[in-house]
């Protein structure tokens, strides 16, 4: 089992393959599975992921009315105007958003790795998809890459927003699907951690600061961005960047960044976005509360 990033990458060097193998291995080590259990277990989570976009991309709304139908308008503005962005990178940001559209209609999504964070992997893995034209298999092996990097810091870090904040959450999620960006493009290991480390560079210090309490706003726009950063992330490692910074060093910082973190900015719903006066007036109409007065 490995411990850390270096760890990973010494078993993808040493023994010659790929870090999605590595985890698979893992899983069925731990899982006392067969292969075909734990790639079948994780074909249904695919599966899962796809019926929440397609879903998403139907139209839904919340209960609470904070969001529903931005994926809707995201393609729509696609099909009908040249984005300024390329229909790769929004199409990643449409399937991200759907996915947590769905969430916060209390749809079924898969935690990757929470459900406030769910809509990264997806949304790079679907827009990839139209471009690499990967496999089943190669689509259950994004999977596992991104479970493997996801593995490493809730051992090392967290990926609790209650904990390190947002950079834990979509943070970490973004990270995650960049790694997998890379081996599905056919990058080495080494590349998917410096995938890993610039996506999550770019992340440390996010806070978590739910209007009304609920997993909406921000949280899915800020889905959206983690998609965007993480295909752009790949693309840099593709392109032979690094991280000046190793990758175990950048989940220690944003471990110790969440640490340092005040409460009020950990989902509790006492600061940032939340405290603002639209904030704690939505907050009031949603829960059918007077607004309170400073």
């Amino acid at each position: 089992m490995f411990r850390n990033v270096a760890e990973l990458l010494e078993i993808t060097e040493k023994q010659g393959i790929s870090i999605s193998e590595v985890m698979i291995q893992q899983e069925m080590d731990v899982q006392e599975k067969s292969r075909h259990e734990v790639m079948g277990q994780m074909d249904r989570n695919l599966q899962v992921m796809e019926d929440a976009v397609e879903q998403g991309l139907s139209g839904v709304s919340s209960h609470s009315g904070l969001t529903g139908g931005d994926a809707v308008l995201l393609q729509t503005y696609m099909n009908d105007h040249q984005p300024l962005s390329g229909t790769l990178l929004l199409d990643a940001v449409s399937k991200a958003v759907a996915t947590n559209e769905v969430n916060a209609a209390m749809g079924t999504i898969c935690a990757t790795p929470t459900a406030g964070s769910a809509g990264c992997v997806p949304g790079a893995l679907f827009a990839v998809k139209n471009r690499l034209q990967p496999t089943r298999e190669q689509m259950i092996r994004f999977l596992f890459t991104s479970g493997a990097f996801g593995y490493v810091v809730a051992n090392n870090a967290s990926i609790s927003g209650a904990a390190g904040g947002c950079q834990a959450e979509v943070g970490s999620a973004a990270a995650m699907a960049s790694a997998a960006v890379v081996e599905m493009a056919g990058g080495a290991p080494k590349q998917s951690v410096e995938a890993f480390a610039i996506t999550l560079k770019n992340m440390l210090g996010l806070v978590c600061d739910p209007v009304a309490g609920l997993v909406e706003v921000p949280c899915v726009k800020r889905n959206a961005a983690g998609a965007s950063n993480a295909i752009v992330s790949a693309d840099m490692a593709l392109a032979g960047i690094t991280s000046r910074i190793p990758c175990d060093e950048v989940i220690g910082a944003m471990y110790r960044i969440g640490r340092s973190m005040p409460t009020a900015l950990k989902e509790t719903a006492e600061g940032g976005l939340a405290a603002t006066p639209t904030g704690r007036a939505l907050a009031a109409k949603i829960y059918g509360m007077p607004l309170e007065k400073e």
